[in-house]
């Protein structure tokens, strides 16, 4: 069963940025998935700024899925540097991780030119019944690990679906 184009589900963005926390600086990731999330089909819920701390980041995980979210896409924090902690926050609240999904995203970015995409430790899973992908911090990496997600998140999303009917 394929969901319609229309309405694929629920989606809440998490920007992690300790800047753009402080209000030192404007989110600029945030609108750009916001908007690339409304044109692949998604009813964005907000976006969420949370600084680059592990609890922090993890509540806004745990938030959005007990919120029933479908989708959570956090921006920033995937990198090498003792800040970039997203990805250690996400591996505390992911059931089941998918490698792939990460792998492709770091793969297109790379090949795109999207240095911070390719060297990105972000990842993917699922959290319930809601798909949680971190991507790296660059407008670049945004616009093309959205790319790459466009063509897997449908199928996923439907999938995790069907768990509500197990």
């Amino acid at each position: 069963m394929e969901r319609s184009a229309q309405r694929l589900g629920r989606a809440l963005v998490v920007i992690v940025d300790d800047r753009v926390a402080h209000g030192e600086h404007e989110d600029t990731t945030g609108p750009l998935v916001t908007e690339l999330l409304e044109e692949a089909g998604f009813i964005v819920d907000g976006v969420v700024v949370v600084e680059a701390e592990t609890a922090g980041i993890r509540n806004a995980l745990n938030t959005a899925v007990i919120g029933g979210a479908d989708l959570v896409i956090t921006v920033g924090g995937t990198g090498v540097l003792p800040r970039d902690r997203t990805p250690d926050a996400t591996s505390g609240v992911l059931d089941r991780p998918l490698p792939g999904i990460s792998e492709a995203i770091r793969a297109s970015g790379l090949a795109a030119g999207a240095v911070d995409a390719g060297i990105s430790r972000g990842l993917a899973g699922v959290s319930g019944s809601t798909l949680v992908v971190n991507l790296a911090g660059s407008r670049s990496a945004v616009r093309d690990g959205m790319a790459t997600l466009t063509s897997l998140v449908p199928h996923v999303i439907d999938e995790l679906s069907g768990l509500e009917e197990v």
